[in-house]
């Protein structure tokens, strides 16, 4: 029935409106209890500890649906294991001119250049502590960090994002590969990586050591700047990688009005290219290093594909746009069908199989 009012009642309203509008509407769905749901779900054989966490199940929101943490316990209520908010920038600030997000529903695939839209990580703490005052959350709470646009000193936002959330994160990411604030994928270079995850882990060992440290990377990464990311990563031991960012590059098949415009693109047509850099970072850490994969997950079968492949846990954002939240419920048990017909007694037996 969920999916049947998603499909035929809800979504053809939402597409009928400007991409960043319908959001905005779920949003406000969302924080009204509209989108549903009857909790977290929770299954053993779903169930895994990472970074001494407890993950009821491997289904994760990806980072971009709840900029602001507006909506943190409806989000749960869907069924997400998992809820990555932001990115929160240390100051408010717009983000890029509207028109900034842009549909084609015919290839299940979003280009958006919103360039951190943030109300800033003070105004963001406040409403995530209000929720997290009164009682536990029943899954994992990450935060994904950003950096203001004019700061000219990156690392000195990332730290102050640390500082200002530690005490609302389960985990924190940080995020260096978004295509859509100028400078920002240079952070991925050896050098500045190094310094920053540095900086990054003494801040994390001074102030908050049970909260794990993740990095978000692209998806279009070349083979040398790989190979520098996962060098920094094993050499710091870092405690895990989300796979991937959105692209910059504009797979076949989508329409070509919307191709040309800027941004980063998600969906159904990155699943091919972020699930080969998750195989290929899972191979170069040897799996050593937990992953998360995101990046065109809207089925089972492509999380499942995503876990095989060598992440322990999964995200999607695009998926739930063209799905709606009966897609969740769906997942989780289509993960336990495709569990048994393989004969894993536990997902964590799955990860890294293909």
């Amino acid at each position: 029935m969920q999916n049947f009012l998603f499909q035929h009642l809800l979504q053809p309203a939402l597409f009928g409106l400007p991409p960043e509008i319908a959001h905005n509407a779920t949003i406000l769905a969302t924080r009204l209890g509209l989108a549903g749901g009857k909790g977290v779900l929770n299954n053993p054989r779903l169930r895994q500890e990472l970074w001494g966490l407890t993950f009821p199940n491997p289904i994760g929101l990806a980072a971009g649906f709840d900029k602001h943490g507006e909506c943190v316990s409806p989000l749960f209520n869907m069924g997400f294991g998992a809820v990555e908010l932001g990115s929160v920038t240390p100051l408010p600030q717009p983000g890029n001119p509207r028109p900034r997000v842009f549909r084609d529903i015919a290839a299940g695939a979003i280009i958006n250049r919103y360039g951190f839209p943030s109300v800033g990580v003070e105004k963001f703490v406040r409403r995530v502590r209000r929720v997290r005052a009164f009682t536990p959350l029943p899954g994992i709470l990450g935060i994904n960090l950003g950096k203001n646009k004019n700061q000219e000193d990156p690392i000195a936002d990332y730290l102050t994002g640390m500082r200002a959330t530690h005490k609302i994160a389960d985990y924190w990411v940080i995020n260096v590969s978004s295509p859509n604030t100028p400078g920002l994928r240079s952070l991925q270079e050896r050098g500045t990586l190094t310094e920053l995850m540095a900086a990054a882990q003494s801040l994390q060992n001074e102030i908050a050591p049970h909260v794990p440290l993740l990095l978000k990377i692209a998806p279009d990464l070349s083979d040398e700047l790989l190979a520098d990311i996962v060098s920094v990563a094993m050499a710091r031991n870092l405690q895990g990688l989300v796979v991937s960012n959105t692209t910059i590059t504009r797979p076949a098949g989508i329409n070509t009005e919307f191709a040309a415009e800027a941004g980063g693109l998600s969906g159904k047509p990155l699943m091919n290219l972020s699930t080969r850099m998750l195989r290929e970072v899972r191979r170069a850490t040897d799996g050593k290093i937990p992953l998360i994969g995101v990046g065109g997950i809207d089925s089972a079968e492509t999380a499942y594909a995503k876990i095989r492949a060598g992440a322990s846990l999964v995200q999607l954002y695009s998926g739930l746009v063209y799905a709606g939240p009966g897609l969740i419920p769906q997942m989780f048990q289509g993960l336990l069908d495709l569990m048994a017909r393989d004969g894993f007694a536990n997902i964590s037996e799955a990860v890294g199989q293909a």
